[in-house]
């Protein structure tokens, strides 16, 4: 069952940069326009070592970069590591009062090679598995924790009352993060039974989690086997539950079609295609609000209902694996992945795409009979928000060798 271990975090010296300054997104969500906004806010914010630019000056490239100024921080004392092994409680509260609970600690891999009761349950894309093992391999750190889900109920109860959080801010979204130190040797063995109690579900850091399996791999290679920090990999565990999770679509925007391709005619060789208005910014939101699944074209929006024959040649019913039967018959470079209806309608609005796919939310229920049946979900499937913070806490592995 999975493992999960109190380990000796760095985190920011609040004296010397106020985490507001120094916090940024998971990487693969910052464009470059905000990679810039947040490298300027502060020398050592986070967004430097998670995305790292070469210094030429220096003659290093990108990964070594992050290395050096994540060395450099600690030499510096702008993170320091804690005393004491510990856990940590984190949670995101929304605007809206929403919030999900869960905690942070270093997550075994289990044996390379074997099937563990971490169960990923999307594809992945090889760019950015192959990026974040180069950034692992530099840094020898994790960055920014995996998010997994544990199939245990009654997880955030093993905390006891939190009290004052060791760390509190606020993100440019009006996101809350908090962080609580749980370093007393009770409260760490009933979180760590809590976790060994249930497999995880891999929700959200795909790319990092197979590139820790890799890195493990390597490691017990160039050490004769020898069992280390690499065996581990940090991640954010939460209840998989309505009460703490709050899943978005992944939707499709779709550009270079040959002239002439009539979307809506291709779309329902597997879909009843039902005109749902014209293609402006109200129509698309409204479906978007009410979670439609719903096709864009040049000059129309249209409500995509799946015929059976679509669940047969899917062998699903996740939106992502119904409307790749079309899409993947597209050339290539057609499809582009948009996190928020306001994307798309920004997309159609700048000409940057001539239609879109508003895809539904997956369930809860869903994801969880996936994981029952050690599945994988399409690549972008599931955008899980909001999303865990770079620079709440860093694990380093200290590997010698």
């Amino acid at each position: 069952m999975p493992r999960l271990d109190p380990f000796q975090g760095l985190r920011y010296d609040t004296q010397r940069a106020h985490l507001s300054q120094v916090i940024a997104p998971p990487y693969d969500v910052i464009d470059p326009a905000q990679r810039s906004r947040l490298a300027a806010r502060h020398p050592a914010n986070a967004v430097r070592v998670e995305l790292p630019v070469a210094d030429l000056g220096l003659g290093l490239d990108r990964y070594e970069t992050a290395a050096m100024l994540l060395d450099r921080w600690q030499e510096e004392g702008t993170v320091g590591r804690d005393e004491r092994p510990a856990l940590y409680a984190y949670r995101m509260t929304s605007p809206d009062g929403g919030s999900s609970t869960g905690v942070i600690g270093a997550l075994g891999l289990g044996e390379p090679d074997e099937e563990t009761d971490i169960l990923p349950h999307e594809e992945t894309l090889p760019t950015p598995r192959s990026d974040r093992l180069e950034l692992l391999r530099a840094t020898r750190a994790n960055l920014s924790p995996i998010w997994v889900l544990s199939l245990a109920s009654g997880l955030s109860a093993t905390f006891g009352d939190l009290a004052a959080p060791d760390e509190d801010v606020v993100d440019d979204d009006g996101v809350r993060h908090q962080l609580w130190v749980l370093d007393d040797p009770d409260v760490v063995a009933a979180v760590v039974d809590s976790v060994a109690s249930a497999p995880v579900v891999v929700a959200d850091g795909h790319h990092r989690y197979q590139t820790a399996r890799t890195y493990q791999a390597e490691r017990r290679a160039a050490t004769n086997g020898a069992p280390g920090p690499y065996d581990q990999v940090m991640a954010l565990v939460v209840e998989l539950s309505e009460e703490q999770l709050d899943v978005g679509a992944i939707h499709r925007t779709i550009d270079h079609l040959p002239e002439g391709t009539d979307l809506p005619t291709l779309f329902g060789r597997y879909f009843d295609v039902v005109r749902a208005g014209d293609r402006s910014e109200r129509v698309i939101s409204a479906l978007g609000e009410s979670s439609s699944l719903a096709l864009i074209d040049p000059e129309s929006a249209w409500l995509l209902v799946p015929r059976e024959e679509a669940y047969e040649a899917a062998r699903s019913d996740l939106d992502s694996s119904l409307v790749s039967l079309v899409l993947d018959d597209l050339p290539a470079g057609s499809v582009t992945h948009r996190h928020s209806t306001a994307e798309v309608v920004e997309s159609l609005s700048a000409g940057e795409a001539q239609g879109a796919v508003l895809l539904r939310p997956v369930t809860v229920k869903q994801i969880a009979r996936w994981a029952d049946e050690r599945r994988r979900m399409p690549p972008k499937t599931t955008f899980f928000r909001p999303k865990p913070r770079t620079g709440m806490v860093y694990r380093t592995l200290d590997d010698p060798n």
